[in-house]
C-alpha cells in the first residue's frame, strides 16, 4: 500500500497527499526469487535421483510391455530360411518378407472371419454405449427405490471372475435358441457392469446445479440425459467404446464354446487353425495375429483423444 499523508493548506482541510513506494533493492528481488523458486518446489517435488527412478522404471515396464508385440511382428516378417530359434534372439529379420501374411490368406477364410469379429464387436459397442450410458445416468442422476441396492449389486457381480458365469451364460444363451450365433457370442458382453460404473462415475461428476436448473425450466429427464449428460461424457463414453471393442474382438474362450460352425468362428477363433496338426511354423500364427490387431490400432488412433480426455475426466482430482 502506497504511503498516505496529510497535507493542510491555509483555509483548507487536510488534503491527503500519497508517497511513491520505494522500488525494492537487489537484495529484496533476489529473495522474492528464492521464495518463488521454493514455492515452485512445494512439497513432494521430485529429485534428480528420483526423477532418474522413475524414467527407468517406466522404460522397463514398457519394454516389458511392448517386447512381445515387437517379438510377433518380427517373427511375422522373416522367411522360412531364417532360424527364429537362435540363442541370441534378434529382431530384426535378415530378409524381411510378406509371404506369411498372404500364406495366412490362403490357409483360413481370414475376410471372413475378421468380417464376424467386427460383427461380434459392433453389436457389444452399441449395446455398451446405450445400455451402460442410459444404467449410469439412471444409477447417478435419478432417484428410486432401491436405486442403492442395485449399486450394491452392480459391484458384487466385478468380484465374480468371467469363468464362473460362464456356463450359466451357456445354457441362458442355448436356452434362447442363439447358440452358434454371432448375436449369442455378443449377448453376454452387451452392457459391462465395469462401464455402468464408469458412465455412473461421470454422470456424478456433472455439477448438481446444471440439473437443478434445468428441472426449473420444466425439462425432463430424457432432455437432461441428451442436453447435459451426454456433451459432458463424450470422453468416457470413448473410453468404455475401446475398452468394449478390445473385449469383443480379442474373446477367445466364449466364442469357443458357443461357436460350432466354421463359417461362423471369429477371428481369434479361426486363427487357431494356423497351427498345423503335423507341422508347426510360427510365422503364420503370428501373421496373423499381427492381422487381428489392425483394427485396434485404427480404433484407437481415431479416438485417443477424447480417450485421454475420458480418462482425464475419471481421474481423482486433488
Amino acid at each position: 500500500m502506497p504511503d498516505v499523508t496529510a497535507r493542510a493548506e491555509p483555509g483548507h482541510h487536510a488534503v491527503p497527499e500519497e508517497r511513491p513506494r520505494p522500488e525494492p533493492g537487489p537484495g529484496r528481488s533476489r529473495h522474492a526469487g528464492r521464495t518463488r523458486r521454493r514455492g515452485r518446489g512445494g512439497f513432494g517435488a521430485a529429485g534428480p535421483g528420483e526423477l532418474v527412478l522413475r524414467y527407468t522404471l517406466l522404460v522397463l515396464v514398457l519394454l516389458l510391455l511392448i517386447s512381445p508385440f515387437l517379438w510377433q511382428l518380427s517373427t511375422s516378417l522373416k522367411s522360412l530360411h531364417e532360424d527364429i530359434y537362435t540363442e541370441t534372439p534378434s529382431f530384426l529379420p535378415q530378409q524381411p518378407t510378406l509371404d506369411n501374411y498372404t500364406q495366412v490368406t490362403e490357409t483360413i477364410p481370414v475376410w471372413s472371419y475378421a468380417l464376424n469379429s467386427l460383427i461380434v464387436a459392433v453389436i457389444v459397442v452399441l449395446g455398451n454405449a446405450v445400455g451402460a450410458t442410459l444404467a449410469g445416468y439412471a444409477l447417478a442422476r435419478l432417484r428410486f427405490r432401491g436405486a442403492k441396492l442395485l449399486l450394491v449389486g452392480f459391484l458384487s457381480t466385478l468380484v465374480l471372475p468371467g469363468e464362473v458365469t460362464i456356463i450359466s451364460q451357456y445354457i441362458t444363451v442355448r436356452g434362447l435358441g442363439l447358440a452358434d450365433t454371432l448375436l449369442g457370442v455378443a449377448l453376454p458382453g452387451a452392457i459391462g457392469m465395469l462401464n455402468v460404473l464408469l458412465m455412473r462415475t461421470a454422470f456424478m461428476a456433472i455439477p448438481q446445479e446444471m440439473d437443478e436448473a434445468a428441472v426449473i425450466d420444466g425439462a425432463t429427464p430424457w432432455q437432461r440425459l441428451i442436453r447435459i449428460g451426454l456433451p459432458n461424457v463424450r470422453g468416457m463414453l470413448s473410453v468404455i467404446t475401446i475398452f468394449a471393442f478390445i473385449g469383443a474382438w480379442d474373446d477367445f474362450l466364449w466364442p469357443l464354446i458357443v461357436l460350432n460352425d466354421p463359417e461362423n468362428f471369429t477371428l481369434t477363433v479361426g486363427l487357431q487353425y494356423l497351427n498345423g496338426t503335423f507341422t508347426n511354423n510360427p510365422r503364420l500364427p503370428a501373421a496373423g495375429t499381427m492381422i487381428s490387431f489392425i483394427p485396434i490400432v485404427i480404433l484407437f488412433a481415431s479416438l485417443q483423444r477424447f480417450f485421454f480426455r475420458g480418462v482425464e475426466e475419471g481421474a481423482i482430482k486433488g
